[in-house]
């Protein structure tokens, strides 16, 4: 069975937590005795600053130490991956996608099936981009790409899986001035009329546990993995065929 190691809000490219990010990718690598056994998932704010030259570059450089060792990264995008976390724009988007997915055509919701868990990928920034309302650090996923969720949902490849874990940057449930996801209850909606194993996200750097809401038996706060300015990182291993109880924190 297929572990997962919840990571977000590193901020690769703010003061020294590209350092700090080396630090935790090099324990992962020589702690974890098989990395085929485990999927890494980035719930968003992989870098501090996209408009800043180079950051994804930087970043990346990190996660192909992962990948080289046999790891499985996924992404989902945070607010300061499409732009300086305050102020978005829509040319970062593609640009995103090109380095992190490959291509640059990726729609959200992104499905991955590994083994018998279907990753479900959300971009809580794709309504957060227009002229009119891509400032402060709100999300909003859009009613389409909600009903592409739904759609997901009903695919026979999904159905068929016994654990689905749903991911995205922005907090759902814990609304802070200007940074909350503006379609929390759609989202909502959604996750309740389908069995969800775990929804993991970021955002707020709390790093808190939010089990049973929605239904959902896991539902974990990343906080900031890199700790930036001192903000709770817990690096949560997340074993889906084990109790909740059993997932934990491995300080890496």
């Amino acid at each position: 069975m297929k572990k997962i190691i919840h990571l977000t809000d590193t901020h690769i490219g703010y003061k020294d937590l590209s350092t700090k990010m080396g630090d935790i990718i090099t324990r992962i690598i020589f702690t974890k005795e098989n990395a085929s056994n485990y999927i890494i998932v980035h719930t968003g704010d992989v870098v501090e600053d996209a408009t800043r030259d180079g950051s994804y570059e930087e970043a990346l450089a990190h996660f192909k130490r992962l990948t080289d060792a046999g790891f499985t990264v996924l992404y989902a995008p945070g607010n300061h991956d499409y732009g300086t976390g305050i102020v978005g724009s829509s040319k970062y988007v593609n640009k995103f996608k090109k380095h992190f997915f490959g291509i640059k055509n990726v729609e959200y919701p992104i499905k991955t099936i590994i083994d018998n868990i279907a990753f479900i990928g959300l971009d809580s920034m794709a309504e957060e981009i227009h002229w009119y309302d891509r400032f402060f650090a709100e999300g909003e996923l859009g009613e389409k790409q909600l009903n592409r969720l739904a759609d997901v949902f009903k695919s026979d490849d999904v159905k068929n899986c016994k654990y689905r874990v749903v991911y995205l940057h922005h907090h759902p449930f814990h609304p802070k001035a200007f940074h909350h996801l503006k379609d929390s209850d759609e989202l909502g909606n959604r996750l309740k009329e389908n069995k969800v194993s775990a929804l993991l996200f970021g955002h707020n750097h709390d790093g808190k546990i939010w089990n049973g809401c929605w239904g959902i038996p896991r539902v974990y706060d990343g906080g900031t993995s890199t700790g930036k300015e001192g903000k709770a990182n817990p690096h949560r291993v997340i074993d889906l065929s084990k109790d909740p109880a059993f997932d934990y924190d491995a300080q890496f």
